[in-house]
């Protein structure tokens, strides 16, 4: 119900000024779901301890990245074709065909970027784009010419659709590692900002998080490729190579219910509801743990909502959030990575009842 009347504030906002929500999949899908009473692995406590003692989150703390840009493209935007990536292979069979196309309007950024020119060999470049139900990610982008874009991978999410398990296909990556969409994962002002006139109130899904490699959980016994290894709701795994205790790419984490929020501002207890009620999951390898969307399209701004990459370890008087303070749902075994993606036959028009069939 209180998603309901997040829904309901967002477009009572829209009615002002224009907010930008972010792309949501079907209330039952399972980024949507709350687990605040989920069960927790068995080995939890010594899963978060093993990641604890490798240092925690990258840096040591809970930052927020704000570099993400999420593009809205209107019916009939200028289009552009995915051509060959030039400093390695082209992520095939897992991603959409070499030639296909997303629409790019010509307001389009990408991640860290004002335009369409991105450092693709040595950056993520990525470019997220949303046009009706359909959500275009693409990986290592950069601008090719006046119509096309270098990619080292294009994925196409239909947002009408609850995927199943394994998700586009097992052992497949997507423009995030461990093949989850990026867009629905995010946070933006907009959405903390609605969230902050509800009683309690959160955002209502899941949000993004990363972990350096060598701090998620490899295990060679379990055979697959050098011991990289994955749990649902993941469909692939990035290079882990940390050791077998810890936490494996893909994990479902929820801030502990305790958590004190003294201190924390209105929006900031926001994004810690959001975390007890749905938890972070583990997408990709990286310093910067938490990801957002940046206020470059966005009504309300990060500054307004008084939220900086810090505020969960630099907030006068509150309690800092560590690795610690989280605790890890069971979603199923390990899945050793082979590497052999084996694309699932989903379509915008097939829906499913709770995303696990």
């Amino acid at each position: 119900m209180q998603r309901l009347f997040l829904i309901a504030t967002l477009a009572a906002c829209a009615s002002v000024a224009s907010a930008e929500t972010l792309p949501r999949f079907p209330p039952s899908s399972t980024w949507n779901r709350n687990i605040a009473g989920a069960a927790l692995h068995p080995q939890s406590a010594d899963m978060i301890a093993t990641l604890s003692g490798l240092g925690g989150f990258g840096f040591g703390r809970l930052q927020i990245d704000f570099a993400m840009n999420v593009v809205r493209a209107a019916a009939g935007s200028p289009t552009r074709s995915i051509v060959d990536y030039p400093y390695d292979d082209y992520y095939s069979p897992d991603c959409e065909p070499l030639g296909s196309s997303m629409p790019v309007p010509a307001n389009a950024a990408i991640e860290g970027n004002s335009g369409l020119t991105c450092d693709n060999e040595n950056d993520d470049c990525h470019l997220l784009v949303v046009q009706g139900d359909t959500v275009f990610e693409a990986y290592h982008v950069t601008a090719s010419g006046s119509g096309s874009l270098e990619a080292q991978c294009l994925v196409k999410w239909h947002l009408r659709t609850n995927y199943p398990g394994t998700g586009r296909g097992d052992h497949c990556t997507s423009a995030d590692a461990a093949g989850f969409p990026i867009a629905p994962l995010l946070f933006n002002a907009d959405e903390v900002h609605a969230a902050m006139q509800l009683p309690d109130g959160d955002i209502g899904h899941a949000l993004r998080f990363i972990l350096p490699n060598a701090r998620m959980a490899s295990d060679i016994s379990l055979g697959g490729d050098e011991g990289k290894l994955y749990v649902r709701p993941a469909t692939h795994a990035g290079g882990p190579s940390g050791p077998a205790g810890s936490v494996p790419y893909g994990s479902r984490l929820r801030l502990r219910a305790d958590f004190p929020m003294t201190g924390y501002s209105a929006a900031a207890q926001v994004i810690l509801r959001t975390m007890q009620r749905y938890g972070i999951v583990l997408a990709d390898g990286g310093n910067i743990a938490l990801t957002a969307e940046s206020d470059r399209y966005t009504t309300h701004s990060w500054a307004e909502l008084g939220i900086g990459s810090r505020v969960f370890d630099q907030t006068p008087n509150a309690q800092d959030v560590l690795a610690s303070d989280f605790q890890i749902i069971d979603t199923g075994p390990r899945i050793a990575e082979t590497y052999q993606c084996a694309r699932t036959a989903v379509s915008a028009d097939t829906i499913f009842l709770d995303g696990h069939e």
